[in-house]
């Protein structure tokens, strides 16, 4: 088989990237370690800049994000007892889309399907090959029989465990990465949501989030210890500990309900430098991890997407390798400010074992300078919202 981008992945990086390509008429082959319905199962993050928004705009692939999803002008910040509203709106005239990951994730797996695009699911051993020359090619299992694909590019987009970073040369690659001693313990319920708008919160016990999926679907998260078990926290319990965790006003609103889904992700942050070897190019959690706190992780996959796309529409509308040269800085430079922001975020409001009383009041101090100060505020806001690519 021949193709001109083999895209190894298919979650929203992949397909995103896939469906890019189709609308330039560039052809490009998924592989995809799993099958779709497990793909659909995993239950991400919710939030979508406005940037994001525009890509599936773009390529018609928007349609029920516009129709489900909620548009959301700020967010609150809960600490010392009482909730605080940050005016995105106000403050620098945006607003993000609380519109689920999975949700993308199907929509463009639909798009790809309906443009008649190649997916081939539970592809085992996936294997790039020859990146380093003009000719690459990937390998792959399928029922017990060995298929290759000569290309004339890679896109690793298959996450932090993906074989597409593992792939290459270890003196190539410079990873930076710092492992929090936390984690997130989420819960999905059929409810309505506490509040109309995300509520973070920072208490002295712990971190929580209340957040939704629609106007009949919450998302909420609660901190945990980066070893504790799913199987140990009952839902009651879950209800217990997150009402103990925000403020009053957030805890009177909650409405408890049977979990449809819980788990727990650990907080990471990691970047992998540079993105591109060769005719292999990272995007997504391929390249970079962050920590949920800021709401960053699809939205950065959507970016990396958007500018390696740039590059392969000049590489054959213009034979041109301009931008795919650039690709690697653009994209760090984006990557390098959202982790900055994640871990800002992830700092302000969690609770960590080590962290002494002078931490704890610089926590709340912070906190209230970003109630005070419009400045700080503005900060806040620019860097949720997300740059325009």
């Amino acid at each position: 088989m021949r193709t001109q981008v083999a895209i190894i992945g298919s979650g929203p990086a992949g397909l995103l990237l896939g469906q890019i390509l189709h609308k330039h008429g560039i052809d490009s082959v998924i592989l995809e370690a799993k099958s779709r319905d497990y793909v659909l199962s995993r239950i991400r993050a919710g939030v979508l800049e406005m940037s994001t928004v525009a890509i599936l705009d773009d390529i018609g692939v928007s349609k029920r994000a516009h129709e489900e999803g909620l548009v959301h002008e700020g967010i609150n910040l809960a600490f010392n007892g009482a909730r605080q509203r940050v005016d995105f709106a106000k403050l620098v005239g945006g607003s993000v889309l609380a519109y689920g990951q999975t949700e993308v994730t199907r929509d463009l797996m639909d798009a790809r399907t309906a443009a008649g695009a190649e997916t081939v699911f539970e592809a085992n051993e996936v294997t790039p090959h020859e990146f380093d020359t003009d000719k690459p090619w990937v390998s792959y299992v399928k029922d017990g029989a060995e298929h290759r694909i000569d290309c004339d590019f890679i896109a690793g987009c298959d996450g932090y465990h993906g074989v597409s970073r593992a792939s290459v040369p270890a003196a190539a690659l410079t990873t930076y990465e710092r492992v929090y001693p936390i984690g997130w313990l989420g819960l999905l319920a059929d409810v309505p949501p506490a509040a109309e708008e995300l509520v973070y919160s920072r208490h002295e016990d712990g971190f929580a989030l209340c957040s939704m999926r629609s106007k009949t679907r919450s998302r909420y998260y609660i901190q945990c210890g980066a070893d504790e078990r799913v199987e140990d926290w009952s839902d009651d319990r879950f209800w217990d500990r997150l009402r103990e965790l925000v403020d009053p006003e957030t805890a009177e609103s909650i409405v408890t309900g049977p979990s449809i889904e819980k788990s727990i992700a650990a907080l990471r942050s990691f970047v992998a430098e540079p993105l591109r070897f060769g005719r292999l190019m990272l995007a997504g959690d391929a390249a970079h991890i962050v920590p949920p706190t800021g709401a960053k992780g699809l939205n950065l996959a959507a970016s990396d997407v958007r500018y390696l796309a740039d590059g392969l529409i000049e590489h054959y509308a213009d034979n041109s390798d301009a931008a795919l040269d650039a690709y690697s800085a653009r994209a760090l430079r984006r990557i390098w400010n959202a982790e900055r922001f994640s871990w800002w975020m992830t700092s302000l409001l969690h609770k960590f074992d080590d962290g002494d009383d002078f931490a704890r009041r610089l926590q709340i101090a912070d906190l209230e300078h970003v109630i005070a100060s419009e400045a700080a505020a503005t900060a806040l806001a620019e860097s949720y919202v997300g740059a325009k690519l």
